[in-house]
């Protein structure tokens, strides 16, 4: 029983593949996957898969690039659906340097607003982090933090913080993406997290796998290449490679890991 722990499948990208898709993945071995919200706009559209599919979870939040496009009552409207659904996580959430010209203060203004919805709906949270590690930490030490925990999905900070997340009660996925050469290091960082903290995700429509890892290439009209969710199984492999453990053996943690932080 495969969980992905972040995937965005009600991407617009996916459009032409979404039926196909959602008919194929209950015999991938897939059990439950988080179908994360990204801005006001795609929420009702992971509502409508949650709602729809017993195996999707729901997840709403504002995303660090969609910051400066939210409108007036988006927190309002965010705390609506989550009133709505009481399965949903929190996310995706979080902070952003490597955008063009980010705005980290309204960054920041949004990371708080939402990790305290998540405290208040005692609901784990989603983050993204890309070139803000230390802020990140410094955030998270600031103010009270979600009683089940986070995810930090796709993580790509440094080994050395690991403890120091863990001690505020992060999880870590990895998706396919790090299978290409080039992030070897990176893969390499996930021998550093602990046993029980290691999730695997999807992260589709993006962070595919490379070519010779990929069962389930999938191209956009205009030839970019797409993450298929049915490579969550890529996830898995890579994660049982880093860790020398067989990929069954993995299965049955990251099952415990999952339930751990998502099944309430």
């Amino acid at each position: 029983m495969l969980y992905d722990a972040h995937n965005h499948l009600q991407d617009e990208r996916l459009d032409p593949w979404r039926d196909v898709i959602i008919a194929q993945m209950p015999q991938t071995g897939l059990a439950e996957m988080i179908v994360n919200g990204s801005c006001e706009e795609d929420w009702p559209a992971v509502a409508k898969l949650a709602r729809d599919h017993a195996w999707i979870r729901p997840a709403f939040g504002l995303h660090p690039w969609y910051v400066k496009e939210r409108g007036p009552n988006w927190l309002t409207t965010l705390r609506d659906h989550l009133v709505a659904h009481p399965r949903a996580v929190v996310g995706e959430i979080g902070l952003d340097r490597w955008i063009e010209n980010p705005d980290i203060d309204a960054q920041l203004e949004c990371f708080r607003s939402q990790l305290a919805l998540a405290v208040e709906f005692d609901r784990p949270a989603t983050i993204h982090c890309l070139r803000a590690f230390g802020l990140l930490e410094e955030t998270l030490r600031s103010m009270p933090l979600p009683r089940r925990g986070f995810l930090l999905h796709s993580y790509g900070g440094p080994a050395e913080m690991i403890p120091r997340f863990v001690e505020l009660g992060a999880r870590f996925s990895l998706s396919p993406y790090f299978g290409h050469p080039r992030k070897a290091a990176q893969l390499a960082v996930f021998q550093s997290v602990p046993l029980d903290r290691l999730l695997a995700e999807t992260d589709a429509p993006d962070m595919w796998p490379p070519d010779e890892l990929n069962p389930h290439p999938l191209k956009s009209t205009d030839g970019t290449s797409l993450n298929h969710p049915a490579n969550l199984r890529v996830s898995y492999e890579l994660l049982a490679r880093v860790r020398g453990v067989p990929v069954e053996e993995l299965q049955v943690v990251i099952a415990a890991n999952y339930a751990a932080l998502f099944a309430f």
